[in-house]
């Protein structure tokens, strides 16, 4: 085997072998999409029932603009923002979708006269971002992005409340948006962004029929007190839905970037097997050459 054909057959090897990992990470992702997307599901009924008590005490509630959760200020002057990336790379442009997202609002919170936007980060590649540009960070929060549980949204959660409701000269923050990847299906995930405080109740899960009537509560000791219970898990829920569809659409854009990359590398195999067999051919040709020239020598002698 000439030295040529050494050099083709070592990259050879070292595709083949890159080629079994990206396609054993593509298999892990796969079964991890499953297992997110039934996380997602199963935190939905919690999320209907949640939406539609917070709106029939809103109903209920004497005036709503007064509530500290939900009184929009006049003059808005701090902003937090909640980043939600990933803490392993290898999922092609899913955190840098959401950093350049994050950049887009705060541009636009400038313009709406809100100079002042504190992030806070979910995942190590935010956290980089952020340091390497020497940005401060209100908060980081790192190693459970692919598996959030409800305790990691609920510091998370507890943090955006307090520095919410914190007085602005004291270093408050006058309201509270979510930057995360939403979760449609296996093939598309789009970058969102949710204005989590001053809080809109909408209800955005639950469609009512309008031949329905509107059920009737009653509020002990009154809907305003009901209220203050429910709208911190509401915020923290909030949360925790951003990162569980961040964690599902992590999987899955890094199982399509596994995928490209396997299919890189076949391609790869392809054409490297290809030249090793021009090179092996031009080394038959030139032996054969030298044979031939050689038995001509002889016989010219």
């Amino acid at each position: 085997m000439g030295a040529q054909q050494r050099v083709y057959r070592r990259r050879i090897k070292s595709v083949q072998a890159t080629k079994k990992i990206t396609k054993a990470m593509e298999l892990i992702a796969s079964s991890r999409i499953v297992k997110a997307q039934q996380r997602l599901d199963s935190s939905l009924p919690y999320l209907q029932h949640l939406s539609a008590a917070i709106n029939a005490a809103a109903t209920g509630a004497s005036d709503v603009s007064k509530h500290p959760l939900m009184a929009n200020p006049d003059d808005r002057q701090k902003a937090a923002v909640l980043v939600v990336t990933a803490d392993r790379g290898l999922a092609g442009a899913y955190s840098s979708n959401s950093l350049r997202e994050a950049e887009a609002l705060y541009a636009n919170l400038r313009q709406n006269g809100v100079g002042v936007s504190i992030p806070y980060v979910v995942g190590r590649k935010g956290v980089a971002y952020y340091r390497f540009r020497e940005r401060a960070m209100g908060g980081e929060y790192t190693g459970f992005t692919d598996q959030p549980t409800y305790a990691d949204a609920k510091r998370i959660g507890e943090d955006l409340l307090h520095a919410f409701l914190t007085p602005r000269e004291d270093g408050g923050v006058d309201e509270i948006h979510i930057v995360y990847t939403h979760f449609v299906n296996m093939g598309t995930q789009e970058v969102r962004i949710r204005r989590v405080l001053p809080l809109e109740v909408v209800d955005e899960v639950i469609e009512k029929d309008s031949a329905l009537p509107f059920p009737l509560y009653e509020f002990e000791p009154d809907a305003e007190t009901v209220l203050d219970g429910l709208l911190p898990p509401y915020v923290e829920h909030a949360v925790y839905t951003a990162l569980l569809h961040s964690a599902a659409s992590e999987h899955a854009a890094r199982r399509r970037a596994m995928k490209s990359a396997t299919d890189n590398a076949e391609d790869l195999i392809r054409t490297l097997t290809r030249q090793a067999n021009q090179a092996r051919q031009a080394e038959i040709t030139q032996e054969i050459s030298e044979i031939v020239g050689g038995a001509d020598a002889l016989a010219a002698s």
